[in-house]
């Protein structure tokens, strides 16, 4: 069995110089993207140079990550079969630690022991998050049909 990997996080928020070579970077490349096409970068490093191919999926990525720092945001890559500390899935669902465990002990949210700890797959983190979130938008559909049957 393969160790789980891990989130990758670019934890500081850019600084101002970096967040402008970042939006115009992301212009760049995003004029460039292709549906299936390769993207080929040319690294130059002093007199040597070498021609780089970035397949168009992590290109798109990319964009994404650079549209975020141009907005000076710090960006965490996760990928879906990460396992996540409980703390850095309650970060996740933007809840509490305790909340989290709780959900864990419900049984809502799949996840396993890693010794006296517990460890929460990202894709079984992000069911969870689109069932509530499902869950949330009928009971707003249903509270906004209600405020219109009482005329509100």
């Amino acid at each position: 069995m393969r160790p789980m990997s891990q989130p990758t996080t670019i934890s500081a928020r850019p600084s101002e110089a970096e967040a402008v070579v970042a939006k115009e970077t992301s212009r760049v490349l995003a004029s460039r993207l292709r549906d299936n096409g390769l993207l080929r970068f040319r690294i130059m490093d002093g007199a040597a140079s070498k021609t780089v191919k970035l397949p168009a999926a992590a290109a798109r990525l990319l964009v994404r990550i650079l549209e975020e720092m141009a907005r000076g945001n710090a960006v965490t890559v996760i990928p879906v079969h990460a396992e996540l500390t409980t703390q850095d899935a309650a970060e996740v669902l933007n809840i509490s630690r305790p909340s989290l465990i709780q959900l864990l002990d419900e049984g809502k949210i799949e996840y396993r022991r890693v010794g006296t700890h517990r460890r929460v797959r990202f894709d079984a983190l992000m069911k969870y998050k689109r069932q509530a979130d499902a869950a949330r938008r009928a009971a707003l559909g249903e509270l906004a049909a209600y405020d219109q049957e009482l005329g509100i």
